[in-house]
């Protein structure tokens, strides 16, 4: 019989954290095994940054879906006129058309706001910032006066059912413009008095977010309510 015994298996250790296993100091990493998991994967935590955007995301993905029902109730409703007139009759191509343009000038303009801030130039921030403004004040402008010709000639929301989806629709998009303008106004001050701190350009990124979907809502708007509107 040979002298030389089989060594036999450890027991399983229970006294090891949990927290232990698996960290860069851990055997098998390369650390000799005094390392702790982070919880935060290989990177660490993600910056405040990346955090803050990724929660506005979600508000956008709300305001979308309410946008998203709005546009089902109107694309159902775009026949029922109760005799009144329909979008043939009412929508003005060359004033929307305009609008359009206003919008999508205004997105461009809002994304170099944002590449003026990543290089922290102040004057061409504000600058694009103010255009941005301009362009949306404009689109406000052309709409309001497209309600206001409406009412005028007895073609209110309360006109029939079509009419009523219409001005919900376009109107609630306005709301979100105006006060996207409130908050633009309000980010040119909080640069002109306190510069680019972390949370003023964090703020300024929610805000190109949240103009940019707008336009994004309003390209959907413009093919759902007029285009197919003008076709009715």
């Amino acid at each position: 019989m040979s002298s030389t015994t089989e060594a036999l298996p450890q027991p399983h250790r229970r006294d090891i954290a949990p927290a232990k296993l698996g960290g860069r100091g851990a055997p098998g990493h390369g650390g000799g095994g005094h390392g702790y998991a982070t919880g935060h994967g290989e990177g660490g935590p993600a910056s405040k940054r990346v955090i803050v955007g990724y929660g506005f995301w979600i508000f956008l993905l709300s305001d979308i879906v309410m946008f998203s029902c709005f546009f089902a109730a109107h694309a159902v409703l775009q026949t029922a006129t109760a005799g009144g007139p329909s979008g043939r009759a009412l929508f003005d191509p060359s004033r929307v058309a305009i609008e359009t343009g206003c919008l999508l000038a205004s997105s461009f303009t809002c994304g170099l706001s944002a590449v003026a801030t990543e290089a922290r130039s102040r004057l061409w921030t504000q600058l694009c910032l103010l255009v941005t403004g301009l362009l949306g004040f404009a689109f406000l402008t052309l709409e309001a006066k497209e309600f206001a010709g409406m009412v005028a000639a007895g073609n209110g929301p309360q006109r029939s059912a079509f009419l009523s989806s219409f001005f919900a629709v376009v109107g609630c998009h306005g709301l979100h413009v105006s006060a996207g303008l409130l908050w633009l106004g309000t980010m040119m001050a909080q640069i002109y008095v306190k510069g680019f701190r972390p949370n003023i350009v964090r703020r300024l990124l929610c805000f190109n977010l949240f103009w940019h979907a707008l336009d994004i809502i309003w390209v959907a708007l413009f093919t759902i309510v007029y285009l197919v509107g003008e076709g009715r």
